[in-house]
Protein backbone atom coordinates (compact mmCIF):
# COMPACT_ATOMS: atom_id res chain seq x y z
CA UNK A 1 0.00 0.00 0.00
CA UNK A 2 0.89 3.66 -0.73
CA UNK A 3 1.93 5.35 2.90
CA UNK A 4 0.63 8.54 1.28
CA UNK A 5 -2.52 7.36 0.46
CA UNK A 6 -3.00 7.15 4.26
CA UNK A 7 -1.38 10.49 4.89
CA UNK A 8 -3.76 12.33 2.39
CA UNK A 9 -6.75 9.99 4.02
CA UNK A 10 -5.61 11.48 7.70
CA UNK A 11 -5.79 15.11 6.56
CA UNK A 12 -9.18 14.33 4.77
CA UNK A 13 -10.54 12.69 7.74
CA UNK A 14 -9.50 16.29 10.41
CA UNK A 15 -11.08 18.29 7.51
CA UNK A 16 -14.31 16.41 7.54
CA UNK A 17 -14.45 15.89 11.12
CA UNK A 18 -13.54 20.29 11.94
CA UNK A 19 -12.90 20.27 15.70
CA UNK A 20 -13.41 16.80 16.15
CA UNK A 21 -10.64 14.23 17.59
CA UNK A 22 -10.53 10.57 16.07
CA UNK A 23 -9.25 7.46 16.49
CA UNK A 24 -6.62 6.48 13.90
CA UNK A 25 -8.59 3.45 13.44
CA UNK A 26 -11.74 5.19 11.96
CA UNK A 27 -9.00 6.42 9.15
CA UNK A 28 -8.36 2.94 7.78
CA UNK A 29 -11.98 1.48 8.65
CA UNK A 30 -13.28 4.53 6.42
CA UNK A 31 -10.83 3.23 3.82
CA UNK A 32 -11.08 -0.73 4.28
CA UNK A 33 -13.83 -1.58 6.51
CA UNK A 34 -13.69 -5.01 5.87
CA UNK A 35 -9.63 -5.05 6.25
CA UNK A 36 -9.06 -2.62 8.40
CA UNK A 37 -6.79 -4.34 10.98
CA UNK A 38 -3.86 -4.99 8.26
CA UNK A 39 -3.24 -1.26 8.69
CA UNK A 40 -3.59 -0.60 11.70
CA UNK A 41 0.41 -0.27 12.06
CA UNK A 42 0.87 2.00 8.42
CA UNK A 43 -1.35 4.63 9.58
CA UNK A 44 -0.14 5.13 12.92
CA UNK A 45 3.52 5.50 11.02
CA UNK A 46 1.69 7.52 8.56
CA UNK A 47 0.16 9.76 11.95
CA UNK A 48 3.57 9.76 13.51
CA UNK A 49 5.40 11.56 10.54
CA UNK A 50 2.09 14.02 9.60
CA UNK A 51 2.58 14.95 13.73
CA UNK A 52 6.83 15.29 14.04
CA UNK A 53 6.18 17.95 10.86
CA UNK A 54 3.38 19.90 13.16
CA UNK A 55 0.50 19.32 10.32
CA UNK A 56 -1.53 17.08 13.28
CA UNK A 57 -1.63 17.48 16.73
CA UNK A 58 -1.55 13.60 18.35
CA UNK A 59 -2.95 12.80 21.79
CA UNK A 60 -3.00 10.27 24.65
CA UNK A 61 -5.13 10.62 27.57
CA UNK A 62 -5.64 14.06 26.11
CA UNK A 63 -1.88 15.11 26.74
CA UNK A 64 0.03 15.74 23.81
CA UNK A 65 1.97 12.73 22.47
CA UNK A 66 6.03 12.83 22.83
CA UNK A 67 7.19 12.92 19.96
CA UNK A 68 10.37 10.63 20.60
CA UNK A 69 8.32 7.71 21.45
CA UNK A 70 6.12 5.10 19.46
CA UNK A 71 1.85 5.50 20.22
CA UNK A 72 0.89 3.27 22.55
CA UNK A 73 -2.59 2.20 23.28
CA UNK A 74 -5.60 4.95 22.44
CA UNK A 75 -4.53 7.68 20.87
CA UNK A 76 -6.38 10.41 19.25
CA UNK A 77 -6.08 12.43 16.41
CA UNK A 78 -6.78 16.43 15.14
CA UNK A 79 -6.04 19.09 13.43
CA UNK A 80 -4.37 22.12 14.12
CA UNK A 81 -5.26 25.88 12.92
CA UNK A 82 -3.21 25.36 9.83
CA UNK A 83 -4.71 21.94 9.14
CA UNK A 84 -8.43 23.04 9.04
Amino acid sequence: MEPNILRLAILEMIRMKGNSAFCPSEVVKWMYPNAWEYFMEEVRTEMMQLYRLGKISVTHNGKPLDLGKKPEGSVRISGIRETL
